[in-house]
Order: C-alpha cells, then sequence, then structure tokens
C-alpha cells in the first residue's frame, strides 16, 4: 500500500492538487495523509507580550482548522469513493516545510503532492516558496501540480536527463510505475550543445535503455538550446501529461530552480512535475 502526503491549506489550488492525487493512484491501495499546519499571526509577533494561548488563539485556530478538515473528507468520500483507499488527517501548530520534513523523515511517504500557486499570485510564477523548499529538502518524490490543471492520464511522460547521475532503482521506478500503470510511452530528452556523451553518460544512457527495455521509450537528443527552452517546445509538439525530473546536486536541475534562474521553468509549464530525490 503507498502512503501518499497532501498538504492543504484548504484554497482551491490544494482541492486540485488532492483531485488529482487520488485519480493518479486511483487503481491500487493507498493511504493518504491529509495534512493542515497553522501559526497564529499574533505567534510570529514580537511586540506582543503574551503568547496566543494567553488569547485562547490556538485553540481557537486549531478548532476552525479541524472543522474545514473534517468538511474537506467529507467532500473526498462524496466524491471519489473507492475502497481502495484510506485518509488521515493531521492539523498541527507548525510550518509547513517542517512538518513535511518531519513526517517524510519518520513514516515511508512514497509522495508528497502538493499544488504549485505562489504566494504573489502572479501567474507566471508556478513554484511558491513553498513548493521550492520542498523540492530541496525533502528525500521522497514531490509531485506538483499545477493550479488550473485537470486531470489526465499520464500517457506522455518527459524525463529530461544530462546522463550525469549514476542511475539507481530509487530514482527510476516510481517513473516505471508510471508508465507501466497508464501502458505511457517515456520520453527521454538529453539537451546538449552538441558535444559526444563522454564514458559515463554512455554507461548511465545504457542503463536507462536496459531499465526500460520492456516499456515504451525514446531517446531524444536536442542540440543547441537551454534546457527550459527544449522543454517548452518539446510541449508544443508533443502532448506531454507529466514533466519528470531527478533533483541531483550540480546538474542542470539545481541551476534551474536554486540559483539565478529559479521559477524559469515555470513561466510555461503547466502540467504535473514530479521531482525525484537523488538522494534517498
Amino acid at each position: 500500500m503507498k502512503t501518499i502526503l497532501l498538504p492543504t491549506d484548504f484554497s482551491d489550488n490544494s482541492w486540485n492538487a488532492i483531485v488529482y492525487a487520488i485519480n493518479l493512484f486511483d487503481y491500487e491501495p493507498c493511504k493518504f495523509l491529509l495534512l493542515h499546519t497553522y501559526t497564529p499571526i499574533i505567534f510570529q509577533t514580537e511586540f506582543v507580550p503574551v503568547g496566543p494561548a494567553q488569547f485562547g488563539l490556538g485553540d481557537a485556530i486549531k478548532h476552525v482548522s479541524e472543522s474545514k478538515m473534517e468538511k474537506l473528507l467529507k467532500r473526498i468520500h462524496t466524491e471519489f469513493p473507492n475502497s481502495k483507499h484510506q485518509f488521515e488527517t493531521s492539523c498541527l501548530f507548525s510550518t509547513l516545510v517542517t512538518e513535511i520534513r518531519e513526517i517524510t523523515e519518520k513514516q515511508r511517504i512514497d509522495y508528497v503532492v502538493m499544488g504549485t500557486k505562489g504566494a504573489t499570485g502572479a501567474k507566471e510564477v508556478l513554484f511558491g516558496s513553498n513548493t521550492v523548499h520542498v523540492f530541496k529538502n525533502i528525500k521522497c518524490p514531490v509531485l506538483a501540480v499545477p493550479s488550473l490543471f485537470e486531470y489526465e492520464q499520464p500517457k506522455e511522460i518527459l524525463f529530461p536527463s544530462d546522463y550525469e547521475v549514476s542511475f539507481k532503482e530509487g530514482h527510476l521506478n516510481p517513473i516505471l510505475e508510471l508508465v507501466k500503470a497508464y501502458s505511457g510511452r517515456l520520453n527521454i530528452m538529453h539537451v546538449s550543445y552538441g558535444y559526444p556523451l563522454n564514458e559515463i553518460q554512455e554507461k548511465n544512457k545504457r542503463y536507462l535503455e536496459d531499465y526500460f527495455k520492456n516499456e515504451a521509450h525514446i531517446f531524444h537528443d536536442i542540440r543547441n538550446e537551454n534546457v527550459t527552452d527544449a522543454i517548452d517546445e518539446f510541449q508544443m509538439k508533443t502532448k506531454v501529461n507529466i514533466l519528470v525530473m531527478l533533483n541531483n546536486k550540480h546538474s542542470f536541475f539545481e541551476n534551474l530552480f536554486f540559483r539565478s534562474t529559479l521559477n524559469q521553468i515555470g513561466f510555461h509549464l503547466n502540467i504535473p512535475f514530479l521531482v525525484i530525490p537523488s538522494q534517498q
């Protein structure tokens, strides 16, 4: 049975991610952990002489959170009845990223599925700060779902790779599961400036070929483009349903998200994005 963590702030954005997760894993037994975290604003203010507990704020906010969670759970059971699915709920006085990290370290979580709408509300910024922090700090696969994306089966999966990673089963098994479950096709994309692969890259590419030999897959060698442009152009030519990347330090993934090009890929990416940590 898979265990899937679903953070929620009770917004339409987080509901959309929950709907996607329930549909994506419709075919197999799953335990979904619904998580809501809250921090009273007054708790963050240094000028208040007494703590929130003395105002009863903690209890009041907890009660509101638990009430909303109960309504959310009822809605899920009403709209998506599935005997294969179990749900647990948790409302905690904490910060979201901290709690996700603690849960994923203490429990075996197969996926974290969350919405991606940024705090600014700007349409061009796909990944909010929470999502980026989760990408960086959580050691399990994270699936980020755009706020307006309507569920569709992942028949075409795009997997850009620089072939610099010594792939392990833990890196590739989530991709293999998707391909098998939906009889999909894996598009493995390598972006370069025309230089031949070195010995390590050739070895890692051969590993991919062997690992996916029994499934539909195709290699794409795209030259003289940066990764974001290549992804954008590929999406225009091929109906991609999900993008998968390996979060590997010193790779193009890190360059995309954790340096000056932060959020660059979010300008045109409007499909779910699965990030798999290289260290598990």
